[in-house]
């Protein structure tokens, strides 16, 4: 090794940059297990960023001309200069004295970045859903998902209770990207890319994760299990890790000359103290017959007090079409009206509205008027027991969800056979199933339920969303909602995250698990947009590029995330039909009906960091700031006046305006969590933080932002 350190060290006169990259090199050999799971982690990996404007000083490469099929030039370039639409190009890692140098058009150049280079994301917002009221908002992000993973570092670190993950599964089929280059079964690298591109993204998602009680799920199939789990013991080597097996295609796909495969594998790695909750699911908990002294308990689930289905409109139940009136800040139900008049209309009401309430009334997905399931009479008896609850509500829209207790439910109360845990400060109750009937449910490691078919409800259910569109393989959205259940039952705020999304299963899965029990779980989703292997060449020959309008509308993130999406919370496919079929299983109700949920869609951008210490970005970074606060309630994205409060955080840009946002911060109450205080002085932040209210969290812009990420470049990257 000296003899390394004495060539180092004259090469770094001569060339900094490429002894950084060696010193790089050899500390990843050196540092080589010489037991355990061997690979190699310094394959270096870098992503194309189409579409990213061009600057001075930017790592490119050089594009080949439009219609060609092939790759093109590997080789990196740094920009010198920029003049009229040409860039002049000198070849990385060149001595001085023989520096390659060439000029091209910057139109015929993409932005590259290399993992261990430092990044400065902001969002562009691409479109939203709304129905959810004031829920708070998932989040779709289309980016390569380990910068957006280090996106997360500054808005999550630390509070994520689930990761639910589908990684490419290896198959060497080019169902995945490394180094820009689909990965076939003939790289004789390909094991060891992927088990790199796994460390560097799950050395990122262990910081996100909730260290005191949350959990990490990650399915795979029999090519790479081995290796994860070696890797998994390795990234957590103090957590408790467990493997179930789950029947995902009971037709079994052939293996050649081999045994059909049935099955794949979802590894748990509990972080903290987190625990299986004891809930019973068919097939998951028990084999096809009871042992003896078992019990197999209903789920503990509330009913939606809006009628879906047959019988659901105003004129089939006009006594059933009345107002609730629920008070907009705590959302407890203080009263009902009576039956609104065959002849009478909405606004009517008005007048006689409770101060500080809301009228909420059943009104149906597609804007009709609906009904109730229960009489304005029997409500107020539920809501004086604590069996009735306003979830969220639209006082604007006058519209909400209101949940209650089915009678097989209060039945399952009053034999015991359900408890009532706690009740929340409007009274309302927290069930869950005593401890005899628990102990009978714990699910088992080997899983073989009707409802995790990929084929029926994975494949068959997106075709419905869908039409006309495919996916490779999605997910059963049944067998994901079963394993997040588990971990996420008890925790109603819950923030689980998903950074290989796909066809957007998890954020579909969550949104049925808030149905089931009134919660306000929030999903964040990143997937790529990136276009299949085969439909590239025609593409290509089509004259087409990545970053070009034509080429992006074929993307994952574009062409199936987002409209799925869309399609499950409105009930409407993008063709404006209403979604056929039904939801099966554990809550049964038409897909049309769609969920109350709100969903924002994002693109993660490439920004320079002068520009936004300068202050000159602040709409770019104001959605990362919105999701630090909770991505909930308005966004702050106009600062003309130098400062402003939000629902759930507040931002300071102008210091001569401190006054008035103390005062504003003081008024907004207990809901406002974060101040975000744009200083380059440590005093003048340190004073403005010591007079913020002890539950806010003071957060310096833009020091704190750009830290993050200067200290997260190459992580997971030795």
């Amino acid at each position: 090794m000296s003899r390394l350190t004495d060539l180092l060290t004259r090469l770094r006169d001569k060339d900094s940059s490429l002894a950084a990259d060696l010193e790089r090199e050899i500390s990843a050999l050196t540092e080589r297990r010489a037991f355990g799971l061997n690979f190699e982690r310094h394959v270096p990996e870098a992503v194309e960023l189409p579409g990213r404007k061009v600057r001075k000083g930017d790592k490119v490469r050089v594009l080949p001309p439009r219609g060609e099929t092939g790759s093109g030039d590997k080789s990196l370039w740094r920009v010198i200069s920029i003049a009229a639409g040409t860039a002049s190009l000198e070849a990385l890692g060149a001595d001085e004295e023989g520096s390659t140098i060439c000029e091209t058009q910057v139109a015929d150049l993409v932005v590259v970045a290399e993992f261990r280079d430092p990044i400065y994301p902001g969002l562009v917002s691409t479109g939203k859903v709304e129905r959810g009221g004031d829920k708070p908002f998932h989040t779709v992000i289309n980016a390569e998902n380990y910068h957006a993973l280090q996106t997360l570092l500054f808005t999550h670190r630390g509070r994520v209770d689930c990761i639910y993950i589908d990684p490419p599964y290896n198959t060497g089929a080019k169902d995945w990207k490394y180094n820009n280059d689909y990965v076939d079964g003939e790289d004789l690298y390909r094991h060891s890319k992927w088990l790199a591109m796994m460390e560097r993204r799950l050395l990122l998602a262990q910081e996100l994760l909730n260290p005191e009680n949350s959990v990490i799920i990650v399915t795979i199939d029999e090519r790479e299990y081995l290796r994860l789990g070696l890797l998994l013991q390795q990234i957590f080597p103090s957590e408790r890790i467990q493997m179930v097996s789950t029947s995902i295609n009971p037709k079994g796909v052939a293996r050649g000359s081999e045994f059909y495969r049935v099955d794949e594998y979802i590894f748990f790695i509990f972080v903290g103290d987190a625990r299986v909750a004891p809930l019973f699911a068919t097939g998951l908990c028990v084999g096809e017959d009871f042992e003896a002294g078992e019990v197999a308990p209903k789920p503990v689930r509330w009913g939606a007090l809006l009628r879906s289905g047959s019988n659901a409109r105003r004129a089939d139940r006009p006594s059933l079409h009345y107002p609730i009136f629920v008070h907009t800040e705590s959302h407890k139900i203080v009263g009902v009206g009576p039956p609104l008049a065959p002849s009478s209309e909405r606004h009517e009401w008005e007048g006689q509205v409770p101060s500080g309430c809301a009228p909420i009334w059943p009104i149906r997905i597609d804007g009709s008027d609906g009904r109730w399931q229960l009489a304005g009479a029997s409500l107020m008896q539920l809501v004086d027991l604590g069996y009735a609850k306003a979830t969220s509500i639209d006082a604007e829209g006058q519209r909400g969800v209101v949940m209650y207790l089915p009678t097989g439910l209060i039945e399952d109360i009053n034999s015991g056979e359900v408890e009532i845990v706690s009740r929340n400060e409007n009274g309302v109750v927290k069930l869950s199933y005593s401890t005899q009937v628990v102990r009978s449910a714990r699910p088992r490691t080997q899983w073989n339920s009707k409802s995790h078919s990929a084929s029926e409800y994975g494949t068959t259910l997106l075709r419905s969303l869908l039409p006309g569109r495919s996916f490779p393989f999605p997910k059963s959205l049944y067998a994901v909602e079963d394993a997040l259940r588990f971990f996420v039952a008890d925790k109603p705020e819950s923030v689980i995250l998903d950074f290989f999304s796909g066809s957007g299963t998890t954020a579909h899965a969550v949104m049925r698990l808030n149905r089931q029990d009134g919660g306000h779980r929030q999903v964040v989703l990143v997937t790529n947009n990136e276009v299949s292997a085969d439909e590239q060449k025609a593409l290509r020959q089509g004259g087409l590029r990545p970053g070009d309008a034509e080429w992006e509308k074929w993307g994952i993130c574009d062409f199936i995330t987002k409209p799925r999406i869309a399609s499950a919370v409105s009930g409407v496919t993008p063709e404006g039909e209403p979604v056929k079929g039904d939801y099966k299983f554990t809550d049964e109700f038409p897909i049309a009906q769609g969920f109350e949920e709100n969903v924002e869609f994002f693109t993660l951008t490439y920004e320079a960091p002068l520009r936004v210490a300068s202050h000159l970005e602040f709409t770019k970074i104001a959605p990362i700031l919105w999701m630090r606060a909770g991505s909930r309630g308005r966004r702050i994205e106009d600062l003309s006046r130098g400062w402003d409060v939000a629902d759930v955080y507040g931002v300071l840009a102008d210091l001569d305006q401190t006054e008035q946002f103390l005062k504003a911060v003081v008024i907004a109450g207990d809901d406002l969590a974060v101040a975000f205080i744009v200083t380059d002085e440590d005093r003048l932040f340190e004073s403005i933080a010591r007079n913020l209210p002890d539950h806010v969290e003071p957060v310096r812009l833009y020091e704190s932002y750009l830290r993050n990420f200067e200290i997260e470049s190459g992580r997971g990257t030795p």
